[in-house]
């Protein structure tokens, strides 16, 4: 590879690899920018993305963004450069989220190059899981992912899990007669035969997983008060196993570094085997989301809540074309 020239191809490649990143509801809150002239990318927040009732703050926007640039920087590691970050590049241009400069060829980053097996097949899966615990060595092995990122990743106690899967309950139940919410999932959402037939974001109902008629899992039921013929019902885990992602800040920055550490831990957490779904329920409403937080131990501020375990994987859902994610520019 030339040390000056990258392909359109492996330009291309990569920022598909990129945007196989979650995001809430699915929306790719993301736009790419490659210039040939420094082999460059920037992250722009594509806010017709952003969701005004559910996420107000854009902090959901950004965890999603954050998301698919440490998939960014995965694939630029795989592909033998190193990926030279930085984030929030231009005070005032806040649209601007990072940059990623495919800088020193032939010296990828060995520790996000090995997570590239899991890129395509990590899925969001919405299914009951094992009543399977998850061996001490895996969560040490997610928490070390998270904080490479430099964010903390922790399992709550079973008393604090007992608090943690109340409040979401709490915020289910607001989400059911929240009118702001209802649009947020109808315009995110796919049902009939709009969800085969599209090419862009949102959650089709193939990938809503089975309406849950018992167990503790906190599963956000995608379908609201509409019916989806041929949608089985299903018993979930009774002790669902739940991570909590938590950061010193609480400012954008802090949020781009939230969405790196949940999908380096999301990939991490599919190479041992595993499968997850995010419940930001309770993130979604601001006097339930500092609760959260573990009262006697915990510091700083939550920005995640990750469902995790042994089942079976999630389907695979619509990407936007590339040609609305990338430019490549001179």
């Amino acid at each position: 590879m030339s040390p000056r020239l990258v392909s359109e191809e492996r330009i291309t490649a990569m920022a598909y690899d990129a945007s196989t990143a979650p995001s809430m509801h699915n929306a790719q809150p993301w736009h790419f920018r490659y210039h040939r002239h420094d082999r460059g990318f920037e992250l722009h927040a594509d806010l017709g993305a952003a969701m005004p009732h559910a996420d107000p703050s854009t902090r959901g926007l950004h965890i999603g963004c954050g998301a698919a640039l440490l998939n960014l920087r995965v694939a630029v590691a795989h592909a033998g450069w190193h990926p030279e970050t930085r984030l929030l590049p231009v005070p005032g241009e806040p649209g601007l989220l990072a940059t990623v400069r495919l800088a020193r060829p032939g010296e990828g980053d060995s520790g996000l190059s090995e997570l590239y097996p899991a890129v395509h097949r990590r899925h969001t899966s919405r299914y009951p899981y094992e009543e399977t615990d998850l061996p001490e060595e895996v969560r040490a092995a997610l928490a070390e992912a998270a904080g490479e990122e430099g964010v903390s990743l922790d399992f709550p106690t079973p008393w604090h899990l007992r608090w943690v899967l109340d409040l979401v309950q709490e915020a289910e139940a607001r989400n059911l007669t929240d009118r702001g919410q209802a649009q947020d999932l109808d315009e995110w959402t796919r049902t009939g035969p709009a969800a085969t037939a599209t090419e862009d974001g949102g959650v089709p109902d193939y990938a809503f997983g089975p309406r849950k008629v018992g167990g503790k899992a906190p599963m956000r039921d995608f379908a609201g008060d509409r019916p989806v013929p041929g949608r089985e019902t299903a018993k979930f885990e009774r002790h669902p196993h739940l991570a909590l992602l938590s950061t010193p800040g609480d400012k954008p920055v802090d949020w781009l570094r939230a969405g790196q550490a949940m999908e380096r831990v999301l990939l991490r957490a599919t190479l041992e085997g595993l499968v997850g779904s995010p419940a930001t329920q309770a993130l979604e409403w601001p006097d339930l989301r500092w609760p959260l937080r573990d009262p006697l131990f915990g510091s700083g501020h939550v920005q995640m809540v990750l469902r995790l375990g042994y089942g079976p994987q999630g389907p695979s859902t619509p990407r936007r074309p590339i040609r609305e994610i990338l430019d490549i520019e001179p």
